[in-house]
């Protein structure tokens, strides 16, 4: 039951960043927007993946099909996709390459461009999620790797954030009219979006973390014992 919610619940997230009402601000503010790729990067992945659907899939099929599927599919995986640095290194990509000035006007002139940017962040969320995932709930795991390659995206995230906040000049002129139309200065815009990405989107890495540690220190008092 708790699984169902939490997959109901990214899909809830997924909703209001693609569909309405956040996807519709997005279009004339940049903290709208802003919030929109943190729900896609940091909040729907690990809610979606708590849910388990590819295990509910497989619950599903009879067994054998179950297995068959697995077995052919995990040899498509390439190594690299397994490894959780290289999809710590794509989450950073793709937040400093989508918020310079240039990648986000581009966006706004073009749609193909604006879904290739949203589907380039659920992808990287995804990736690391599923990856972070799989070391929570692996025992044997060390709970040292996973906290640190979430410490870099939160320090990246963080420092991002911060630009924003206190940079003294309007970085995104694409908005600055758009803003005004809904009664928000682009300063006061820009800030609230600075504010977005280095405060609450935290919250899911911080969390992310934390759970890491404490199954380590668990482990270490069980070893102890």
């Amino acid at each position: 039951m708790g699984e169902a919610a939490m997959c109901f619940a990214g899909m809830a997230v997924l909703a209001l960043a693609m569909v309405w009402p956040v996807d519709a601000y997005g279009a004339w503010l940049l903290s709208a927007h802003m919030g929109q790729h943190m729900m896609l990067l940091a909040l729907a992945p690990p809610l979606l993946l708590a849910g388990r659907p590819m295990a509910a899939m497989a619950a599903a099929l009879p067994p054998a099909w179950s297995r068959a599927i697995h077995g052919t599919m995990r040899p498509l995986v390439p190594a690299f996709a397994r490894t959780l640095a290289l999809a710590t290194l794509a989450n950073v990509m793709v937040m400093w390459a989508w918020h310079a000035p240039a990648a986000l006007a581009l966006v706004m002139r073009s749609e193909p461009a604006h879904w290739l940017m949203h589907g380039s962040f659920l992808l990287a969320g995804l990736w690391f999620w599923t990856l972070l995932w799989g070391r929570m709930r692996d025992d044997a795991a060390g709970a040292l790797p996973g906290a640190v390659c979430i410490i870099v995206v939160m320090m990246q995230m963080g420092f991002l954030g911060a630009l924003l906040t206190f940079s003294p000049r309007v970085l995104y002129p694409v908005y600055a009219d758009r803003a005004a139309e809904l009664g928000m200065t682009a300063f006061d815009d820009q800030q609230l979006a600075g504010l977005i990405m280095w405060v609450p989107s935290c919250l899911p890495y911080l969390v992310g973390a934390l759970w890491l540690l404490a199954r380590g220190l668990r482990r270490l008092a069980h070893r102890d014992r």
